[in-house]
């Protein structure tokens, strides 16, 4: 795995890698190291690309460790998949389909019909980056974005999948929607999705 240690002020690291495969195992590494002691750190946040390490007394030691380090694959999938069910009647599926080049019950049928795995999580509590999708059926954001995406809204951009939690502004494509709860206080943990979570959309009603 080659990586890139970059520092990010007197206590953090940020450390790119190539590929998202690679982000996932240095991520699961990280949290391995922590957990046994060898690594004492405030914040792992994986993205697609990159970790960032905050909270770290000795940085400079710590990317001597890592460049000098050949990591482990990331770890076999989880076992345990959410079921999440989903009513695909976005306001986007329209445009989803016609560029895809396939009728609109074809986008529910293929984007059902695959198992996603979350990547990392970001732009809101409980919101992941989900991928699954093959690259020929990555979609571009929207020329506009909305001022409001209603909470539970399934959406499309790029190669990512996600569910928005909460009501926000978004230029995702919108193919569904969703009850399920992504981010509850009261749950633990709050977030129902997390990197490494297994996911597959279960269609409910009309699409």
């Amino acid at each position: 795995m080659s990586m890139r240690v970059l520092p990010v002020g007197d206590r953090a690291l940020l450390v790119e890698v190539a590929s998202g495969d690679e982000a996932q195992a240095l991520h699961a590494e990280l949290l391995r190291r922590r957990a046994e002691g060898s690594l004492t750190v405030g914040e792992i946040v994986p993205a697609a690309r990159t970790v960032l390490l905050d909270g770290l007394a000795d940085p400079a030691r710590l990317a001597s460790e890592l460049t000098a380090t050949e990591l482990p694959p990331a770890p076999p999938r989880a076992r345990e998949v959410i079921d999440l069910p989903v009513r695909y009647d976005g306001p986007d599926l329209a445009d989803v389909a016609a560029h895809w080049g396939v009728p609109e019950q074809e986008v529910a049928r293929i984007h059902a019909a695959t198992e996603f795995r979350v990547a990392f999580c970001g732009f809101a509590p409980g919101f992941g980056y989900l991928t699954g999708l093959p690259e020929r059926y990555d979609v571009p954001r929207r020329a506009t974005p909305r001022t409001a995406v209603p909470d539970g809204a399934v959406a499309l951009a790029g190669r990512y999948t996600g569910v928005y939690p909460r009501s926000s502004p978004g230029g995702w494509q919108l193919i569904g929607t969703t009850d399920a709860v992504l981010w509850d206080h009261a749950r633990v943990p709050a977030a129902l999705l997390s990197p490494g979570t297994r996911v597959r959309f279960v269609p409910v009603g009309h699409s």
